[in-house]
Formats: C-alpha cells, sequence, structure tokens
C-alpha cells in the first residue's frame, strides 16, 4: 500500500529565502576624521586587541592576522566622543561583537 502526504493548505513562507535588510553605512564613519582617529587608535594599541581575557591577560590577537576595530568605550549613541583618543580602544573582532552586544542590551 503506497502511502499519500497530506497536506493542511496551510501556506508557509520559508525563511532560508528571505534577504536581510541591506546595510547601510553610518556616514560618520567615512569621514577622514573618523579614519584617521581609526588608525590613531590602532596604532597606539601596537596593533594588538587591548581586551583583557578572563585570567586578566591582554588578548593575543593582533594585526594583521586579524581584523582591529577602533571601538568606542563610550558609544557615541550614548554621548561619547567621537574622535577622542581616550575614548578609543582597539578591539578584536570577538571582543568588539561582545562589547557592543552589552552596550545595546544595556541600552533597552
Amino acid at each position: 500500500m503506497a502511502l499519500r502526504l497530506v497536506t493542511t493548505g496551510l501556506r508557509t513562507i520559508d525563511t532560508r529565502r528571505l534577504k536581510p535588510m541591506a546595510k547601510k553605512a553610518d556616514g560618520h564613519y567615512q569621514t577622514p576624521e573618523h579614519k584617521q582617529w581609526r588608525a590613531s587608535v590602532i596604532e597606539r594599541a601596537g596593533g594588538r586587541c587591548e581586551a583583557l581575557t578572563i585570567d586578566g591577560k591582554r588578548c593575543r590577537k593582533a594585526a594583521p592576522d586579524h581584523r582591529m576595530f577602533a571601538d568606542h568605550k563610550v558609544e557615541i549613541k550614548d554621548g561619547g566622543a567621537p574622535f577622542d583618543l581616550d575614548n578609543g580602544q582597539c578591539l578584536c573582532g570577538q571582543h568588539h561583537s561582545l562589547k557592543t552586544a552589552q552596550a545595546r542590551a544595556a541600552r533597552r
């Protein structure tokens, strides 16, 4: 006896086919002032992530093997100075993502 598939008649959407919204970069990050600030922050850190690990040691990730981000310690959205070197830190991708997620969660 052959098995028959039963259809419910409900329509579904395959979410794997939906494209995410296009990312739109903030114009601030394209300015010459920001590019200079970014270069200065990363250079000051020696191209190495400034985050501390659980045991209190500095993260070992560094350029050129890893992408470095010039991160605002106090985010611009939270009133941080956009071009103040004291408000900048060099972070690897992992630590930058963690810090950004924590800042967003605190903002909610």
